[in-house]
């Protein structure tokens, strides 16, 4: 398998200010690319420079921190919420971790909330004045614009426009703190990100600027994606590829190692992977399964689906 540069400029790049203009012919062109290759690029996402670079130099303070005060946050819950130590996560498949280490930050629920259950209470390293102000405030920005994205989703999909923002609604979504340390040797087998797919509805991603993310297409070549600085790369999930029968795809994608002459450099990047509710039934909406056939997947409740999938990746 190659990669192949010019193929990756199919992947839609759209301004959320087309939205604004023409929100038929914006669903069309993000749809589009969901289709047939499960990522598009958005600009002027209405996330703020100062707060994205905020929440990087926070980013930067935690995982400078000694190796034993991060531990400190590794709570072994499943990396749910805080700290995952470098070399735990492993793609699906897979005998080699990834080369990474990461933060989670989960939604804040009121006392008595019906998802409390499932949904873990989130922990702030003390280290870091602000972390918490800054995170908590970028997720709740990243929320807001993963429905709108949503809401073109369901354009595209030919049903209610509002049909997701239901289920979404106090979703599981999970905000990721990622820190690719400087390759100073070799790595084997090991590489940033092994090849998978995304678990949850779609995912938003802050930070890919610096070369690395490929996707894979129908015909198996890699591709590079490439946004520009302060743009989102977006993806479908496997939750939302369930959910429309295969029709909107998640594909497998990776964070390859850096060239020689960037391996001392450091990647950090902010997915913020949103989910739908925890008790949201994964079942193929109507119009997506041809006549005289079944779905392609039996239906799933949400969180049965999220815990099925992180023991494959042995987060659980």
């Amino acid at each position: 398998m190659t990669t192949d540069t010019l193929t990756a400029d199919n992947i839609a790049s759209v301004s959320l200010k087309e939205a604004d203009a023409d929100r038929d012919a914006f669903a069309q062109h993000l749809g589009r690319s969901f289709e047939e290759y499960g990522f598009a690029v958005l600009a002027d996402h209405g996330i703020p420079d100062d707060l994205i670079a905020r929440a990087e130099q926070k980013a930067k303070e935690f995982f400078a921190l000694p190796e034993e005060t991060k531990r400190k946050y590794a709570l072994g819950s499943g990396g749910a919420r805080g700290y995952t130590p470098f070399g735990i996560e492993t793609a699906k498949g897979a005998k080699a971790h990834d080369l990474k280490e990461f933060w989670h930050v989960g939604r804040e629920l009121a006392a008595g909330h019906n998802f409390r259950d499932v949904m873990a209470d989130n922990v702030w390293p003390s280290e870091v004045p602000g972390f918490k102000e800054t995170f908590l405030e970028l997720y709740d920005t990243f929320d807001r614009t993963g429905v709108t994205v949503l809401k073109a989703i369901a354009r595209y999909l030919g049903i209610d426009e509002d049909y997701f923002t239901d289920t979404v609604r106090d979703g599981n979504s999970v905000l990721r703190l990622l820190h690719y340390p400087p390759q100073k040797e070799a790595t084997g087998e090991h590489i940033r990100a092994g090849a998978h797919e995304d678990i949850n509805t779609i995912t938003l991603l802050l930070g890919a600027e610096e070369a690395g993310l490929e996707l894979k297409t129908r015909d198996g070549r890699w591709i590079p994606v490439s946004p520009k600085p302060g743009e989102l790369v977006i993806n479908i999930g496997d939750m939302l590829q369930r959910l429309t029968n295969g029709k909107l795809r998640s594909t497998p994608h990776r964070v390859v190692n850096p060239a020689p002459d960037r391996a001392s450099n450091a990647r950090y990047s902010m997915p913020f992977f949103l989910h739908f509710r925890p008790d949201f039934t994964i079942e193929a909406l109507p119009g997506t399964v041809p006549a005289g056939e079944e779905p392609k997947w039996p239906p799933i409740s949400s969180h049965d689906y999220l815990l099925e999938r992180l023991r494959e990746i042995k987060l659980a």
